[in-house]
Formats: structure tokens, sequence, C-alpha cells
């Protein structure tokens, strides 16, 4: 297991629609490992693999509350059936736009379908706090960023703050 450098806005990586998986192998299962070591390290509580640049349609997670009860999930080819049209909002965060929060509002309970580790397809409801990462999460593999729920005039504004700090490190 490493831990993997994270892609930061505004690298175009994150727009990037990922492939399906269409089988499991060594690697991907390596890739999880990965991924399930960067998400606790940064920390966080979900990760797409397109955030450490690898575009496929893969998410670890863990919404468990203690380092000590941790609940590891994989995702593989999640999708969303189903979603409430009742609405919730979160603060939310990501590991790709980092010390950046802002609400999003977000369907409050979503059903969902993934397939696990060991190649089992598996559906399952999902409120609250794991509601939301799934979305944020699935949203990733199509490129899309949680900013892009918020107006113009906040997402450019982010943006732009990155878009200076990438060209501050570059310069230096």
């Amino acid at each position: 297991m490493s831990i993997r450098p994270l892609v930061i806005i505004p690298d175009s990586k994150l727009r990037l629609v990922s492939e399906p998986i269409k089988e499991i192998t060594s690697e991907i299962r390596q890739l999880a490992d990965d991924m399930l070591e960067t998400m606790y390290d940064a920390p966080g509580v979900g990760l797409a693999a397109i955030q450490i640049g690898v575009p496929v349609r893969m998410v670890t997670m863990d919404v468990s509350k203690s380092e000590d009860e941790r609940q590891p999930m994989v995702l593989i080819n999640p999708e969303i059936l189903w979603a409430s049209e009742e609405k919730r909002v979160y603060e939310e965060g990501c590991l790709s736009i980092p010390e950046y929060y802002e609400e999003v509002e977000r369907p409050d309970r979503v059903r969902f379908r993934y397939m696990n580790l060991q190649g089992e397809t598996i559906e399952q409801d999902a409120d609250g706090l794991l509601a939301t990462c799934v979305q944020h999460e699935i949203d990733h593999l199509n490129g899309v960023l949680f900013i892009d729920y918020l107006s113009k005039l906040k997402r450019d504004r982010v943006i732009t703050k990155f878009k200076k700090a990438a060209k501050r490190e570059a310069g230096a």
C-alpha cells in the first residue's frame, strides 16, 4: 500500500469522465488499497480514483465516526438507481479542493448499485452523510465537482484562488 499524490484543481484531469472497470485484477485491488491509505492519510471520508489521476470508475469511502471502528467501502462502477425528492443541505469539502467547504443541497436519500472487490453486485440504500458522500464521489467519476453546485460567482472565486496558487507554486 502506498499514499498517492492528490490531483488538485485547476488540474483538468478532474473533469475527465472515468472508464468502467471490466474485471477485478490484482492491479485494481492494489489501487483500492492505495486509495484507502491515501484517503485515511488526507484525511477524508471519500476518494474517487480520478483524484489520484486514475480515470477508472472506483471510489473508496468510510463515513464511520471513529478511527477505531473504520468501515471502509470500495465501490466499483457505482451508479445511483434512485434519489429522493426530499433534499438535504450538507457542508461539503473535497480533497482535490483543499481547505474549502461550502453547503450543497442534494437528494436526502439514494439507492445505489456497485460491485465490490469480490465481484459481487450490491444494491444499497443510503441517507444522511453516506448518501451525500456517494453522490459526491459518483460526481467525480463523471467529471463533476461539488463547486459546480454553487453559484457562478462562488465557483469562479474558488477556481481563481487555486489557479493563482498553482501559478505561484510553478514559479517557485
